[in-house]
């Protein structure tokens, strides 16, 4: 099963000084990688720019409105995520549980979806998402 772990990082205000972690934590953080991917569990990594750095489109009538970041209501922030593949959600959380994360950081460990977790009306609904879309080429 795959899983996604999702850093949420207590960040008091959402700067680019703030979002800059330190040689120690990435040191940190490097090494933790290097076990997930030793274990063969890790499929994906990727930390994530800032939001003032992002947009977010919303919907509404049909009609997608983009809003530029930063957002300042968010409470939470995506800080980075990791797509692993564990056995089971204990599993998944085991390993969440031994990130050398901050005081007051958080890891959401979800389950990523498969077609065969859905009832067959479902899949045969989503069939052309069955495979995953080709890269678009270079121009």
């Amino acid at each position: 099963m795959r899983f996604m772990m999702i850093m949420i990082p207590n960040i008091p205000s959402i700067d680019e000084e703030d979002w800059t972690p330190s040689p120690e934590a990435v040191a940190a953080m490097g090494k933790y990688n290097e076990e997930l991917a030793k274990a063969g569990v890790l499929l994906t990594l990727d930390g994530l720019a800032p939001p003032a750095k992002g947009a977010r489109v919303s919907f509404a009538g049909g009609r997608a409105s983009v809003t530029d970041g930063p957002f300042t209501e968010a409470k939470e922030v995506i800080g980075g995520y990791w797509m692993i593949e564990a056995s089971s959600r204990e599993e998944a959380v085991q390993w969440a549980s031994r990130c050398p994360a901050a005081d007051g950081d958080t890891i959401e460990v979800r389950q990523v979806y498969e077609m065969s977790d859905f009832p067959p009306e479902i899949r045969e609904a989503g069939k052309f998402s069955q495979e995953p879309p080709k890269p678009a080429t270079a121009r």
